[in-house]
């Protein structure tokens, strides 16, 4: 493997609860007139595209305008409070000890990115936002075929860490061998490989002959 490339909320930054809670009780709610949309359906999609999945399939009781700045209120206070990933940083250190080029591939805009990446200085060759392509986000594989030409290397010497069945399409969908990171079932019966915590990522990489 050449490269590793991680989804942002829930497996760098640890904020997905934060947002499930946020969309049960407060966003989804507030937004859909009529229908009852899972969160399983929307997660791991560009908040700007949530708005026109649910559109398309819901009564809304606002307009986009509104709905986007339910996000960015919650993305404002979320992202400065928020803790990295338990041992993300210690992975990221000891992949980079193994020469591998490191990329965040996210369905969050590119200031949201920034953010974290700044906030916890970390180090990474390139970010791709949903934002920054020319074509649909997650589930659709183009952002990911994106990061590995920005990153110059062959979609199938990369390895994705997603934790959204929306994520692992895109990634798989790239032909990148994807660990579905976390405890949901959908994501990981469409994944590769499955890790449910910090210990098991490692072994994973271990096992792909990532990391000795």
């Amino acid at each position: 493997m050449d490269a590793a490339l991680f989804d942002m909320d829930g497996v760098i930054v640890d904020t997905e609860a934060f947002w499930r809670e946020r969309e049960a009780e407060t966003i989804l709610p507030a937004a859909v007139a009529a229908g009852d949309p899972s969160q399983a359906e929307i997660r791991g999609i560009n908040y700007r595209e949530t708005y026109d999945h649910l559109a398309d399939r819901y009564e809304m009781a606002m307009g986009r305008e509104a709905f986007l700045d339910l996000y960015e209120s919650a993305a404002a206070e979320l992202y400065e409070s928020a803790d990295l990933m338990p041992g993300f940083r210690d992975l990221l250190a000891s992949l980079r000890d193994r020469g591998l080029r490191i990329g965040v591939v996210s369905s969050s805009p590119p200031s949201w990115i920034a953010q974290v990446v700044d906030r916890f200085d970390l180090d990474v060759d390139t970010t791709v936002s949903t934002e920054d392509i020319d074509g649909p986000g997650k589930p659709d594989p183009g952002v990911y075929a994106a990061a590995a030409t920005r990153l110059g290397v062959d979609p199938s010497d990369c390895v994705a860490v997603e934790d959204s069945p929306n994520g692992v399409r895109a990634a798989t969908g790239a032909a990148i061998t994807t660990v579905a990171y976390g405890d949901d079932p959908e994501a990981t019966e469409l994944a590769d490989r499955e890790a449910a915590d910090p210990t098991e990522l490692r072994i994973v990489f271990s096992e792909l002959g990532i990391l000795r």
